[in-house]
């Protein structure tokens, strides 16, 4: 039951975000394609007038985060068979991260370092952890073998991030690196279904 229970959580908590962010994205004052490759997702969350849904962005970032910690902490423990004392911390540096970028939005000067410090806890720690899981568990199978290469892809994505903040398509490195922990949590959903 409470592999069933989580993995509902994981699938609606990762098609909310999808759907969140595209919603965010028809109604940024951009078209949509030039608002997914130009403009970051921090940016959807920015309450002004180039994002009147801002507020259903925000809620997206802090639900995924929530999804991971319970989801994590409630029931995918029990496929960890190691690195577990690792595995709770990261994944509370990167759901605490999520809901950081979700409540403390890029747009203001004197927060801004914290919605940064929110940002590189998401998505670096969130893709470290996702390598972590990989080679925690009892196989390592194709469901693992995903796993590890979505958290490694995920790295080089964001140092190529990292490295290139000025380049125009940053938000476009910035996306993939973050749509990794997404399409994972929707297959972990799937996973914990099936198991």
């Amino acid at each position: 039951m409470k592999s069933k229970v989580a993995g509902i959580i994981f699938i609606i908590g990762s098609l909310y975000y999808i759907i969140a962010e595209a919603i965010s994205a028809t109604f940024f004052n951009a078209s949509l394609s030039t608002t997914y490759i130009f403009h970051t997702i921090s940016e959807l969350g920015i309450p002004n007038a180039n994002s009147p849904l801002f507020w259903l962005m925000n809620s997206a970032f802090i639900l995924i985060g929530l999804t991971l910690i319970f989801c994590n902490f409630y029931k995918f423990k029990d496929f960890i068979v190691k690195n577990r004392i690792i595995f709770y911390i990261f994944t509370l540096i990167t759901g605490i991260g999520v809901i950081i970028v979700g409540l403390i939005h890029g747009g203001n000067p004197f927060t801004l370092g914290y919605h940064m410090l929110g940002a590189m806890m998401a998505i670096l720690g969130g893709n470290i952890m996702l390598v972590l899981i990989s080679r925690s568990m009892s196989e390592f199978e194709n469901y693992q073998k995903i796993t590890l290469i979505l958290g490694i892809f995920g790295i080089i994505i964001f140092w190529v991030m990292f490295f290139n903040m000025e380049n125009i398509y940053m938000p476009v490195f910035e996306r993939l690196s973050v749509y990794t922990m997404i399409i994972w949590s929707f297959l972990t959903g799937v996973y914990l279904l099936i198991n």
